[in-house]
Formats: C-alpha cells, structure tokens, sequence
C-alpha cells in the first residue's frame, strides 16, 4: 500500500548498518492537524528509509517541511508460541515542500493490476531476507 504525507522533519538519525546487506535509516516527522471545533492534535511518526534510499535524507535540515512517500508494511513475528506484529513505514521519496500545510493521502490498492499503481515509481515490494525484529 503506498501513502503521502506531509509534515515538518523533527529528527533524523544517523544510518544503522544492520548486516552485512542491510542498513537503514529511521526519521521523525510531525504532523499537525486541526479540528473543525479550533483544537489542534499534533503527530509524531517515526519512518525508515532502507538500502539506498537512506541518502535521501542527506540534503534535508531538520525543520524542512517535507512530502513522504511510503508504503505500509506489516509483519507477523513468532517466538517460543508467542506471536507478535510489526509495522513500518518504509519511505521511498522524500521531497521537499515548500507549503506549511500537513495532509495525508493514500491508496489502498491490494485489488489493482502494476500499471494502476497510484506512484508508479515505487519499488517493487520485495522482501529483503532480513527480519529487523527489536529482540
């Protein structure tokens, strides 16, 4: 599934080289948004930019309001008859913005052919062999 959004780049971290073939590098963007009542909720997502897309923060400052597109991905993880389930954000394109505005916008598109693809300059969803469970 991929998604854009837009937020103010909060924190950027340093790239982790997982293994040998794997490295990647997690961000925080916040995001703002206003109810029609005049209250205001503010957002903290954390993403990930894995392999060489981790290069795509390097000419991004933090406070940069930015777009980022990235695709939804989950994980069913299972230990000793424990099952746990993951989620990451995983960006593909990160743009800068040049509007202060916030806004989400996304596709559900598990029912549509390759060429419906809403972004067709994503990746292929492949799985990269590494499980990158926190313990």
């Amino acid at each position: 599934m991929s998604f854009e959004i837009t937020g103010r780049l909060t924190e950027k971290f340093e790239t982790q080289q997982i293994s040998e073939r794997f490295q990647k590098r997690e961000f925080v963007l916040e995001i703002k948004e206003s109810s029609s009542g005049g209250m205001e909720f503010i957002d903290y997502i954390k993403f990930q930019a894995t392999q060489d897309k981790c290069s795509l923060l390097d000419n991004i400052q933090v406070n940069d309001q930015v777009k980022v597109s990235f695709n939804l991905r989950g994980r069913k993880w299972e230990k000793e008859g424990r099952v746990s389930y993951f989620t990451n954000l995983d960006a593909w394109r990160i743009e800068k913005s040049q509007s202060g505005e916030t806004s989400v916008a996304g596709a559900d598109n598990s029912n549509a052919s390759p060429g419906d693809a809403p972004f067709p300059s994503a990746p292929p969803e492949t799985d990269s062999g590494f499980d990158d469970l926190p313990f």
